[in-house]
C-alpha cells in the first residue's frame, strides 16, 4: 500500500450520522453497522433519511458542493439492522459487486416455533409478484436461485434463535425462506404473523467477509448481537 492510501482521516463527530455506526472507514470503502427501521436508499415517500443519503453528508463534511460521494455495493431492508458495506469511489463498487457472491454473509435471526432440523440449507428459485413480495418457485425459468444455510443457536417454548448462512443475496430471502417453512422472522408483518410485543424485525447483519477492493486483503467486520433478540428468547 502505498503512503498516501495509508493516510486516511474520517470526518469530525458532529457529522456522524443518526442511526449508523462507523465500523471501518478509508479511501475505498464505508462499513457501518445500521439501526433497524432505516432504509438503505430513498424509495417514493422517503427521500432524506436513508443511510446513504446520511452517509453522503458525512462524507461530504456537510459541504454539499463537495465532489465526495459513496456508492451502493448492497442492501439492507429497511427493518434489517447490521453491517452495510458502501463504497467510496466507483473501481471499489465494481470490484465488491463482482465479488459480492462469493463474500461470507452471517445473520442472526429470531425466528417463530421450532425447525425440526436444527441446521441445514433451504434452496428455492425466488420470484416476485406485482405486489412487490416474493415467494418460491419450481421453475429455473420464473426465479432466481437462492440459498440459505442455518443453524439453531438456541431455542424457547415461542422462538428459535439462528446463526444463518447467506448463500446467495436475493430479496427478501431470509424472511421467504424461513416463512415457507413455517418459522416466519419474529416481527415479520409481510411474511409472517403480527405478533403483540415484538417492536421489531428481528433479523441482523452480524458479520461480513470481503476481500479489500485496493489492498485485496480479507476483511471481516462484526458486529454484536442485538439485546433485543436475547429478551425475545426470554419472552
Amino acid at each position: 500500500m502505498n503512503e498516501n492510501h495509508k493516510k486516511f482521516k474520517s470526518s469530525p463527530k458532529r457529522y456522524q450520522p443518526k442511526g449508523l455506526s462507523i465500523i471501518h472507514e478509508d479511501h475505498d470503502i464505508l462499513v457501518v453497522d445500521k439501526t433497524s427501521g432505516l432504509l438503505t436508499v430513498s424509495n417514493d415517500k422517503v427521500k432524506e433519511n436513508t443511510a446513504y443519503f446520511l452517509l453522503n453528508n458525512y462524507v461530504r463534511k456537510g459541504n454539499q458542493k463537495s465532489k465526495r460521494r459513496i456508492f451502493i455495493v448492497h442492501r439492507l431492508d429497511r427493518d434489517t439492522s447490521g453491517i452495510l458495506v458502501f463504497a467510496k469511489n466507483i473501481n471499489a463498487k465494481r470490484y465488491l459487486q463482482e465479488g459480492w457472491q462469493g463474500f461470507k454473509k452471517i445473520y442472526c435471526a429470531v425466528v417463530t416455533g421450532i425447525l425440526p432440523e436444527k441446521e441445514g440449507t433451504i434452496t428455492s428459485y425466488l420470484a416476485e409478484n406485482s405486489a412487490r413480495k416474493m415467494y418460491s418457485v419450481d421453475d429455473p425459468k420464473k426465479g432466481k436461485h437462492s440459498k440459505t444455510g442455518y443453524k439453531v443457536l438456541k431455542e424457547s417454548k415461542r422462538y428459535s434463535l439462528l446463526e444463518v448462512d447467506l448463500l446467495t443475496g436475493r430479496k427478501n430471502q431470509i424472511r421467504v425462506h424461513f416463512s415457507e417453512k413455517g418459522c416466519p422472522v419474529a416481527g415479520d408483518d409481510k411474511y409472517g404473523i403480527k405478533e403483540k410485543g415484538v417492536k421489531r424485525l428481528a433479523l441482523h447483519a452480524t458479520s461480513i467477509t470481503i476481500s479489500h477492493p485496493y489492498t485485496k486483503e480479507t476483511m471481516t467486520f462484526e458486529t454484536k448481537v442485538p439485546a433485543y433478540f436475547k429478551s425475545l428468547m426470554a419472552m
